[in-house]
């Protein structure tokens, strides 16, 4: 029998995206300042980034990025245990354990990266089981299918769902894994009961906290925190550096056997050139600031008081987010896509997120708010949603009257 042609099975699979109305398409931006980027010659208010605290060209940021580049050089030279790893990225380390209440920090080239390396170095291919929210980011699930282990998935922030899946697996060992805030809703994760779940039925609790860290909680330190938790109750968490903190990579935090054994062990960790230590610096920068100015995230809270009062006046269909990921649904791909460029000829940037990268039937806009946004900034944003959301539904009811 004569084997799939990928060539045919590629345009096939590029044809049912395009009927579907799910085609990617990467926009390039020339340049950024603030909140604002150039798209094509064209300058755009963005709603759609991940620089929640405003930090990726923070003076004190780039400024160290640029100092350590001068001395240090443009690359990390080797993987972490051959010669790479770099007193910046001890202090890195150092500085986010600290700050977060654990024990040890270990670097990781990007949050993908580092929850691959998690299940990997813990988990096995015999009875081992991964139980994890159906939401979470789609790196926990993949680590999953690298660990070789069973995967388990129960309802979105359902304890009891949790619960029964780690019952009904009760051979091997057991990894209980969440987003700490997750990345296309906005809401958070129900911390305090899941880690009662994992105490009670033994199995190891693993928070990405990749959205929340520097943005949840007393002074930042992220959902685990705020629900009162600690390496107690949640052995293993994960922190970006690309998000909240503008810079890149990620940090894993936990016990310090844990944190021993994936040195030692996970293969994305012993296998990959170690981050430029002129980015360590820049990211250690950030953390500080993080640390230090508490007004970025009481701006944060105002602006999302404003864009969700805003967005109730207009009738517009929110999400329960209290985060800066203010997701706004729509009925499907295309009213997602149409609002998406209705809104850039309005002059805001705001990505239509569609399947799969969330479920079916849930297409949204997925606005995100920063620091440095201002509040008629923001009224004005949801002021041209409405308005594009109106101009939508008339054209739908001509279309549908000639029809």
């Amino acid at each position: 029998m004569a084997r799939p042609d990928l060539h045919d099975r590629i345009q096939n699979q590029r044809r049912l995206r395009e009927a579907q109305g799910r085609v990617r398409v990467r926009r390039t931006v020339g340049r950024r300042d603030g909140v604002r980027v150039e798209v094509d010659g064209k300058w755009l208010a963005g709603f759609c980034s991940n620089d929640y605290l405003g930090l990726s060209q923070q003076f004190e940021v780039t400024a160290a990025l640029q100092d350590a580049a001068s001395r240090e050089g443009a690359g990390g030279t080797a993987s972490h245990l051959v010669c790479g790893h770099h007193a910046l990225h001890e202090q890195l380390e150092r500085e986010m354990a600290d700050w977060l209440g654990y024990p040890r920090a270990l670097l990781f080239d990007s949050g993908f990266m580092a929850n691959l390396a998690v299940q990997q170095a813990l988990l096995s291919e015999d009875n081992d089981v991964c139980v994890q929210d159906r939401l979470n980011h789609a790196s926990l699930l993949d680590a999953t299918r690298l660990a070789g282990c069973r995967l388990r998935r129960y309802p979105h922030l359902d304890s009891e769902g949790a619960m029964r899946q780690l019952k009904n697996a009760a051979d091997g060992a057991a990894m209980l894994a969440t987003d700490g805030v997750f990345s296309m809703d906005g809401d958070i994760a129900p911390l305090r009961s899941l880690s009662l779940v994992a105490r009670m039925q033994q199995a190891l609790f693993y928070v990405d906290d990749a959205h929340g860290v520097g943005v949840v909680g007393e002074h930042g330190r992220g959902s685990v925190a705020d629900a009162g938790l600690g390496v107690n109750e949640v052995p293993l968490q994960l922190a970006t550096l690309g998000k909240a903190l503008g810079s890149h990579g990620a940090v894993v935090l936990g016990e310090e056997n844990l944190i021993r054994h994936l040195a030692e062990t996970a293969r994305p960790y012993i296998y990959t050139t170690a981050l430029p230590p002129a980015q360590a610096a820049a990211s250690l920068a950030a953390v500080k600031l993080a640390r230090r100015d508490h007004w970025r995230r009481d701006k944060l809270t105002e602006l999302v008081a404003v864009f969700r009062e805003r967005a109730r006046h207009h009738g517009l269909e929110l999400m329960p987010s209290s985060t800066p990921i203010q997701p706004l649904l729509c009925s499907d791909d295309a009213t997602a896509v149409a609002l998406a460029t209705a809104l850039e000829q309005s002059g805001y940037l705001v990505g239509a997120i569609r399947p799969p990268t969330v479920p079916e039937g849930k297409s949204r806009l997925r606005i995100t708010l920063s620091a440095l946004h201002g509040a008629e900034q923001v009224r004005a944003l949801v002021d041209a949603i409405a308005r594009a959301r109106d101009l939508l539904a008339y054209e739908q009811s001509l279309n549908t009257a000639n029809a």
